[in-house]
């Protein structure tokens, strides 16, 4: 996988929680993480929660490279998912982001009509929705809100650029992690597409509203990236 790819991944991963509250409250936050590759800084990610007044909400990551990976990959990355919570669930609304190749994404979902609509990739995008689909970054506030209810859905079907795709989720277990923020309890669980060797792994901290404190993805027994928290606001 590039860097540019790598980074997008990063943004992909961007998942949601609070710093003082339970994610029920969906409470506005600003988290900082580094990405480390191989064993260097390559770059950071920031992930920001935000009222947009009423039921609707807005949650955004934008993930630029660092020092010498400027030279491979320049622009930052921002993916940006809208959605409301109703009855308790989550239910996107719009997503804007690009793909690796710069490409943008522009996904509209209308439940009324049960359609998702828009460009990805260079193409129209008009696919059929179901009850509890998701975009890559709702999916994980969505994610977060089970966990914090003691609960995991084992599926989801998520919106991802111009496909519907199954993700497979699997709780582990727990751990205890030394990171920026200081020691912290976290609850450990993995995420992959239903067939793919590809597997991300998320330690969230139930101590700052469920907020990832750590993300890793490998490819088999291959480590590709990891995301470390560094601040949150």
């Amino acid at each position: 996988m590039r860097l540019p790819e790598r980074l997008l991944a990063v943004a992909l991963l961007a998942c949601g929680g609070t710093a003082a509250a339970e994610p029920a409250d969906l409470e506005p936050f600003r988290a900082r993480y580094v990405v480390e590759w191989k064993g260097m800084t390559a770059g950071h990610s920031t992930l920001e929660l935000k009222s947009a007044g009423g039921d609707r909400y807005s949650y955004s990551s934008v993930s630029g490279a660092r020092g010498m990976f400027r030279m491979a990959f320049a622009d930052a990355i921002t993916q940006t998912t809208t959605f409301r919570l109703q009855d308790g669930q989550i239910v996107p609304l719009t997503f804007r982001g690009a793909d690796e190749k710069e490409r943008p994404t522009e996904l509209d979902f209308d439940w009324e009509k049960n359609r998702v609509t828009g460009t990805a990739k260079g193409q129209a995008v008009d696919l059929p929705l179901t009850a509890g689909t998701q975009d890559p970054m709702s999916m994980q506030i969505a994610t977060l809100r089970h966990l914090a209810s003691g609960s995991l859905q084992e599926k989801v079907t998520l919106v991802d650029s111009d496909r519907i795709k199954d993700y497979e989720m699997r709780r582990e277990g727990a751990a205890r992690l030394e990171t920026a923020l200081g020691p912290l309890d976290t609850i450990v669980y993995t995420s992959n597409r239903a067939g793919s060797d590809r597997v991300t792994r998320t330690w969230v901290a139930p101590a700052l509203g469920y907020l990832p404190v750590k993300a890793e993805r490998t490819r088999g027994k291959k480590l590709e990236f990891t995301m470390l928290i560094d601040s949150v606001d």
